[in-house]
C-alpha cells in the first residue's frame, strides 16, 4: 500500500490557498501540511497546521518530509496606499527572502518539487502586437512584480545544482465571487447597476478563474513534464472589459449598463486624476499565450471564461443576500 504523498502549502488561508486545500482534501493520495500565521478552523480534519511567525516565517525548522511537494502561495501582494517608506524593500523581505528561506529548507529536507506561484506582472502590464509567452523578456511594471521576478531568479540559482525540481507559474488576474482587490470592486459596481463608461473599449485581457488556476496547480504537483518549467497560464481565451462586465451582469441577473465613451476621453481623464494604472487595467490589453501548458502537460481548463464569469456574478449576488 502506497503512503499518501506529502504536500506542504503556504498561504493556505488566502484566496487561492483555501480553494487549493479544499480541492486536495478530497484526494486520499495526499497528506497536507499547511504553514499558517494562525490556526484556522475552516479546514477538514486530517490536515496538519503549523503556525509560523510573522517575521522571518521560514527560518525556523519546518515539517517538510523527504519527497514532499511544496506549494508556495504566501506573499506580500499589491497594497493600495502603501505607507511604508520603502515598499520595494518590504516586498523583497516577504516575496524574495522568505521564499528563499522556505526553498532552502525544502531542498535540505529532500523535497522533490517546489511550486512557486508568481505573477504575470513579471512580464509587464500591457501587451500590444504580440501576447506574452514564456520566451518574452521580463518587464516588471511595479515593485510587487520586481520582487516576484527576483524571487524567480533566486530560486533558479538555488536549485540549479540540486535534485529539487522547480515549477514557476505566472497567472494573470485570478477571479471568483470572493476575489479581492479590483475584481471585487468591479463586481460591486456592476451589482449596483451603475452606468459604466466602458462600452467603446475594444481591448483584450487574459484572466484565469480560480477553478482553472487550482486545477493547473494540482496538475503540476505530479506531472513529470512540469519539472523545472515556467508556465504562463490563463483561461482559454481573452475577453474585453465590456464583455467581462456583460457576463458578470448576466450572472447577477441584471442588464449591463455600458455607456460608449471614446477612449481618448477616458485616457485624458485618467491622466488628469492620476488614475493611469486604473485606466491601464480597465482599458489596456494584456494577452497571454498559454499554449505551452496545454501542449506540454495536456492541460485543458475545466471551465470557460464566460461560464466562470457568469458563475462568479451569480455567487456574488447569492453571498450578498446571505450577508443582508
Amino acid at each position: 500500500m502506497n503512503l499518501p504523498k506529502s504536500i506542504v502549502i503556504t498561504g493556505a488561508t488566502g484566496f487561492v490557498g483555501r480553494a487549493l486545500v479544499e480541492k486536495l482534501q478530497g484526494d486520499s493520495d495526499y497528506k497536507l501540511t499547511l504553514l499558517v500565521r494562525k490556526q484556522a478552523d475552516c479546514f477538514l480534519s486530517g490536515v496538519d497546521q503549523i503556525v509560523v511567525p510573522s517575521e522571518k516565517p521560514f527560518q525556523r525548522p519546518l515539517s517538510i518530509s523527504k519527497g514532499a511537494t511544496v506549494i508556495h502561495l504566501a506573499g506580500r501582494a499589491h497594497i493600495l496606499d502603501d505607507k511604508s517608506e520603502s515598499p520595494l524593500h518590504e516586498f523583497r523581505l516577504v516575496n524574495v527572502e522568505a521564499t528563499i528561506d522556505l526553498a532552502r529548507q525544502a531542498m535540505e529536507a529532500g523535497a522533490k518539487r517546489f511550486i512557486f506561484v508568481s505573477s504575470i506582472g513579471v512580464n509587464g502590464s500591457v501587451t500590444y502586437s504580440a501576447p506574452f509567452n514564456e520566451d518574452a523578456a521580463p518587464q516588471p511594471h511595479a515593485d510587487y512584480a520586481v520582487s516576484k521576478l527576483e524571487a524567480e531568479c533566486a530560486l533558479r540559482a538555488l536549485v540549479e545544482k540540486s535534485s529539487m525540481e522547480l515549477v514557476v507559474i505566472r497567472p494573470p488576474l485570478v477571479y471568483a465571487a470572493n476575489a479581492p482587490g479590483n475584481y471585487q470592486r468591479l463586481m460591486r459596481l456592476v451589482s449596483k447597476s451603475l452606468p459604466l463608461p466602458l462600452g467603446a473599449i475594444k481591448n483584450l485581457r487574459s484572466l484565469i478563474s480560480l477553478e482553472n488556476l487550482v486545477d493547473f496547480i494540482c496538475l503540476c504537483i505530479a506531472h513529470p513534464a512540469a519539472a523545472n518549467e515556467l508556465f504562463l497560464v490563463s483561461d482559454i481565451r481573452p475577453v474585453s472589459t465590456s464583455e467581462m462586465i456583460t457576463a458578470l451582469a448576466q450572472g447577477m441577473g441584471l442588464k449591463p449598463r455600458l455607456i460608449s465613451v471614446p477612449d481618448v476621453l477616458l485616457r485624458t481623464g485618467a491622466r488628469v486624476f492620476r488614475k493611469q494604472s486604473v485606466y491601464t487595467q480597465l482599458c489596456g490589453s494584456l494577452v497571454i499565450d498559454s499554449s505551452k501548458a496545454r501542449n506540454l502537460l495536456g492541460w485543458t481548463p475545466p471551465i470557460s471564461v464566460i461560464d466562470a464569469l457568469h458563475q462568479s456574478g451569480r455567487n456574488y449576488m447569492m453571498q450578498k443576500k446571505l450577508d443582508v
